[in-house]
Formats: structure tokens, C-alpha cells, sequence
């Protein structure tokens, strides 16, 4: 009541998830250096074409540590040239100007739950927008004002979203991985369960705790429940403690406002020196602002 309505969109990116998928759809390259870029040459076109596209003045982008494994022989896999182009991905957002949420003792996905409940509390925001495609950070999404960023299918999804794809509401999205599982978390879930199932069960009991032991007293028209509930019996603490380290962490220690994740426009004194060791300047004439050092 009488707070003046919001004006800003902010843009929260998945780091990691854009390095992977840009090392997975861009070709390998060689940077004038000798050492593998591709995948940062691609970062650095897809964030360009993200701000450009939709007009961005407040960003973030948050990474994990990528721990690169030692390779068994001669070629590198994957994660090492992947874990080896991380710290150009952290200068590309450094010279873009863009806020760098970099890897630490937290997870991209705490920093990206916490940094979206800190601005989604801000009445100067309008809405913020997660660029992610994990199924994870769905349980962030709050009503049409916290939403999630598909890149790929150029979707979004917002709260009567994520019930139409789930059929629980965000906030349950932990509840329900942990009864059918989440192989991108190395989730196992209960066996037999399945997503109809377990949403119809979280529609009338809408936590893990509050579904009874004794499966008779459900109060769900559900076919096979009692072999459902016996499953749950012998699963449910592993369920629980499934949920709860699925629970994205939104309080983290760290200051996030609109200053903080303000965007100002590229840095040429950091853009010139980091497309010379890319190989690559294409990427350069799309920048739509540039800042003065």
C-alpha cells in the first residue's frame, strides 16, 4: 500500500549453465594463446545478445567452482577444458560491466534464490527474471514477479506456469523432487512414485510431513496407495533430507539492491585486452552501451 510501482527488471543469470551450454554448442577453438576459448567466446556473444535483446540495465551472473578433473591420458575431457575457461568466463563479465556473483563457498543457485528474494523485495522492481533451465530453481518463481528464463526455447515461466508443468506450487518443488527424483541432483526419489501421483498427494498434504504414515487415511483418490505409502514409509527420512538440502538457500550473506546489479555498459580498457586473447571481436560491434573508465 502506497509504495510507488516497480520500474526496474533485473536479469539473474545461471553462469555455469551458459558456460556448458556454450561449450557444448559452440566449436572448440584455439586462442592466440595456444589454450582452449570456445566456450568463452560463446559466453561472451550470449551475454552480449542478452542484454542487447532485451534492453538489460540490472544484471548478475552467478558461477559455481567448477572442479576440473586431472585427465586419465593426454586429451583433456570436457569438465578440465570446461573448468579451464572459467576464470575468462568471470573477465567476460568483468569487461561487460556486468555484476559477477563468482564461485565461492555457496552455490550458483543460493545466490541466485537469495539475490532474487532481496530484489523481489525492492518495490522499485518490476520483476526479476532468472535465466536458468534448471527445474530446480523453480521453487524461486513467485506469482508474475519472480519468473524463470528459458534462453534456449525463449520461454517463461511464472507461477500459474510452474503448476501447469509440476502441478504443485513453487514452494513445493523440493517436496515433490524428493518423491520422484531429480537426476540433474543426484536426487533418487521413492520408488514408484511418479509426478501425477506425488502431485496429487501434495495438493491435499502440501509437505512431506504433513502425508500420514497410515496410507488408508489418505484423503486422495489415488490407485495403489498403499504400496506408495509403504514405499514412503521406508524412504521418508531420506526423502526428507532429500527436500531439505534441495531447498535453495535465500539468505545469504550477501548485500544485494538495484545499485549493486546495476549495468552500465562494457569496459573497453577490459574488452580490448580479453577479445585479443579470445581471438575473436565479433562479438564487440553488438555491445549496445559502453561505460567511460
Amino acid at each position: 500500500m502506497g509504495q510507488t510501482p516497480g520500474v526496474a527488471t533485473v536479469y539473474l543469470v545461471d553462469g555455469t549453465f551458459e558456460l556448458f551450454r556454450c561449450f557444448h554448442g559452440a566449436p572448440l577453438a584455439t586462442g592466440p594463446s595456444g589454450r582452449e576459448v570456445g566456450a568463452a567466446r560463446g559466453l561472451l556473444a550470449t551475454l552480449v545478445a542478452l542484454v542487447r535483446r532485451h534492453e538489460v540495465t540490472r544484471a548478475a551472473i552467478a558461477f559455481d567452482s567448477i572442479v576440473a578433473p586431472a585427465p586419465s591420458s593426454g586429451t583433456p575431457g570436457a569438465d578440465a577444458l570446461i573448468g579451464a575457461q572459467q576464470p575468462l568466463a568471470a573477465d567476460i563479465v568483468r569487461a561487460l560491466g556486468l555484476t559477477l556473483w563468482p564461485a565461492g563457498r555457496y552455490q550458483a543457485d543460493d545466490l541466485l534464490a537469495t539475490g532474487a528474494a532481496a530484489l523481489a523485495r525492492d518495490p522499485a522492481v518490476d520483476r526479476v527474471v532468472i535465466c536458468t533451465t534448471d527445474n530446480d530453481l523453480a521453487q524461486c518463481v513467485r506469482g508474475d514477479r519472480v519468473v524463470l528464463l528459458d534462453r534456449i526455447r525463449d520461454v517463461i515461466t511464472d507461477e500459474d506456469g510452474v503448476r501447469a508443468k509440476f502441478g504443485v506450487a513453487p514452494q513445493q518443488i523440493p517436496d515433490l523432487f524428493a518423491l520422484i527424483g531429480d537426476r540433474s541432483d543426484g536426487i533418487a526419489g521413492v520408488p514408484g512414485w511418479g509426478a501425477k501421483s506425488a502431485a496429487a498427494v501434495l495438493a491435499r498434504y502440501p509437505r512431506l510431513e504433513d502425508i500420514p504414515d497410515d496410507a488408508s487415511t489418505w484423503e486422495v483418490e489415488l490407485r495403489g496407495r498403499e504400496r506408495l505409502g509403504a514405499m514412503l514409509g521406508e524412504r521418508r527420512e531420506e526423502a526428507l533430507l532429500s527436500r531439505d538440502l534441495s531447498i535453495r538457500r535465500a539468505d545469504l550473506p550477501m548485500a544485494v539492491d538495484l545499485d549493486s546489479v546495476a549495468w552500465h555498459g562494457a569496459r573497453r580498457s577490459l574488452i580490448d585486452p580479453l577479445v585479443a586473447e579470445l581471438g575473436d571481436d565479433t562479438a564487440v560491434e553488438r555491445i549496445p552501451r559502453w561505460r567511460h573508465d
